[in-house]
This record gives structure tokens, sequence and C-alpha cells, in this order.
């Protein structure tokens, strides 16, 4: 049996090897970190552990006891959304929005580490997360928006 948070809420995991974006979905009933691919390479699973961007699909419970994870659903402050979240709102940098959960998880990790991202490190950044409907552009400029936003417009 091993703990974990989730969004600032301890879980039992009683199965240590247990799929963590299985156990996020079911037993935490969290939604927002989708199932892609299963493989780790189209960025929808991902999560948040202590702050670094982590594909749930191919992680186990037991590999984050002890690190707090961020889903989605976790970002936003009540109503208030995250600014990232708000920037994918105002930029319209969705279509279908199964892969965004994932983008703007990959986005919050970026400005967690890099306040002042170019739209090459941006581009970087989010190269493994796949997007089926191509708002790539809008995803870019979303990040960007988020980055201005976040460090209070001056870059």
């Amino acid at each position: 049996m091993v703990t974990i948070h989730i969004n600032g809420a301890p879980h039992e995991a009683p199965e240590p090897n247990r799929n963590l974006l299985s156990f996020i979905r079911f037993e935490a009933g969290l939604t927002g970190s989708k199932y892609g691919c299963g493989e780790g390479l189209c960025g929808a699973c991902t999560v948040l552990v202590d702050g670094q961007a982590l594909r749930a699909c191919m992680s186990t419970v037991g590999t984050v006891a002890g690190g707090h994870i961020t889903t989605i659903e976790g970002l936003a402050d009540g109503d208030d959304l995250h600014p990232v979240q708000q920037a994918f709102v105002d930029e319209s940098a969705m279509q279908c929005g199964y892969c965004i959960p994932g983008f703007i998880m990959t986005s919050v990790a970026l400005l967690n580490r890099e306040h002042y991202p170019d739209r090459r490190q941006i581009r970087e950044a989010l190269s493994q997360n796949m997007c089926r409907c191509g708002t790539y552009q809008r995803i870019l400029n979303a990040v960007e928006s988020a980055a201005s936003n976040m460090a209070g417009g001056a870059q």
C-alpha cells in the first residue's frame, strides 16, 4: 500500500504496480487526463509530478509515491482558471479538446522552469504532444500569451 497525493488530496493505493493513469481516472475519479496512445507518445495523459511533466500512461502508482501529482483539474483556483488554461480559452486553442489537457500540463511544466520561453523553446517542449485537429498555431499563441501574462506582460 502506498499513498499518493493528487491535487493536494491523499489517496491510498493498494497496488503500487498499477498504472498511474488508470488510478487517476478510475480510483480518484479525475477524468481530465486522457488515454491516447498508451505508449507515452501523444501526451494526452500528461500530469505534473512535483511540477515536472510526466506521461501517466507509462508510470505506475509506486513510482510517484511521495510525490505531489497535479492533474488538469488541480490547476484552477476555484472558478479562476490557471493562466495557461485561460490563455487556451482566449486563443481558441482547441477544437475537439481531447489533447488539450496534455498540452496545458506540458505548457505549465515549461513555464514553471522557463519564465520567458521563445517560440523555439515552446515548440521543443510541446513537440512530444499530438493534436489530431491541427491547432498547433493557436496552441503556440496560447503558450506565448500565458508566458507574457504570467510574467506581468514584460518579456
